[in-house]
């Protein structure tokens, strides 16, 4: 079980950086600040984005805005080693030899500017990845307190079996969302509450507002009536479409639009109602369940 007490809506940082919005480090304090005063105080990382440079501008931001680390919870992930400026490597691949994680883990936390991580995660499964090798790295950076708790990304549940039996497994980053509800229905969720694993969904918003196909737009019609009835925006009841899961999802929300990180953790407070939650996955699926 984890020993670390996430916020209940986590702030992915991937677009933070060169990938997308491009924050200047004033910025990037700015929406630090905003987050932890909207009791959003989970970051979510990996080495890769920015191409391994978001998480050095994040910790420029995190110093200068003079938090308290106590405060705030930082996640990292490593193991996909992307052709970039800082790789010597020619093609783009998966590395979880122990040496490797124990560097990255370490590369992470200096530019991070942090002692420690909450949750380190393996980004993407590898056909190559030796359990027992991954077991041994998790075990030492633990012991030297470079990482309190351990977890998965991405990961199947046979693939997490593989390594929980040999180190424990606190958290699996899946892709779960109105649109995407796989991990509900192939076991994933299922096996995680059986193990005591906590669920972490990435793209919590799916497909609704970024494709136009006969699916969102099933969904838009049936969000603009609930926008009626509850007084949330659409993206509010999306996110507490997922928190209604028993299986406890934390989302991770990429939104760096202020008003609507203000509005995140209103997904918090709203009990949807069964038959309401059950007409959204009815829409998404395009039929009546069996």
């Amino acid at each position: 079980m984890s020993k670390t007490a996430l916020s209940p809506i986590i702030s992915g940082t991937m677009n933070w950086g060169v990938w997308d919005k491009n924050l200047t480090t004033k910025e990037m304090e700015n929406m630090i600040q905003i987050c932890v005063e909207n009791k959003i105080t989970t970051f979510d990382h990996a080495d890769i984005y920015g191409g391994y440079t978001t998480e050095a501008d994040f910790g420029k931001a995190f110093k200068a805005s003079k938090i308290s680390r106590e405060k705030l919870q930082l996640i990292t992930k490593c193991g996909i080693q992307m052709i970039a400026e800082s790789r010597t490597n020619k093609i783009k691949h998966y590395d979880y030899s122990k040496e490797y994680i124990i560097w990255s883990v370490e590369e992470s936390l200096k530019k991070l500017k942090t002692d420690f991580v909450d949750v380190f995660l393996l980004h993407r499964p590898s056909p190559l990845m030796q359990a027992d090798e991954i077991a041994e790295a998790v075990e030492k950076l633990k012991s030297e307190g470079k990482i309190v708790d351990f977890g998965l990304s991405n990961f199947t549940s046979s693939q997490t079996e593989l390594i929980r039996q040999k180190t424990e497994v606190s958290y699996n980053q899946v892709q779960f969302s109105a649109t995407h509800y796989e991990a509900m229905v192939d076991g994933s969720l299922d096996y995680m509450q059986t193990h005591g694993i906590r669920p972490l969904s990435w793209n919590p918003l799916g497909t609704v507002f970024r494709e136009d196909t006969k699916k969102t737009r099933r969904l838009k019609k049936l969000l603009a009536d609930l926008v009626q009835k509850y007084g949330f925006g659409s993206d509010t009841l999306l996110l507490a479409w997922i928190l209604k899961h028993p299986s406890g999802v934390i989302p991770i929300a990429g939104t760096v639009n202020i008003a609507r990180i203000q509005a995140l953790m209103k997904a918090v407070e709203l009990e949807m109602d069964k038959e309401d939650w059950f007409a959204i996955w009815t829409e998404s699926m395009g039929d009546d369940v069996a």
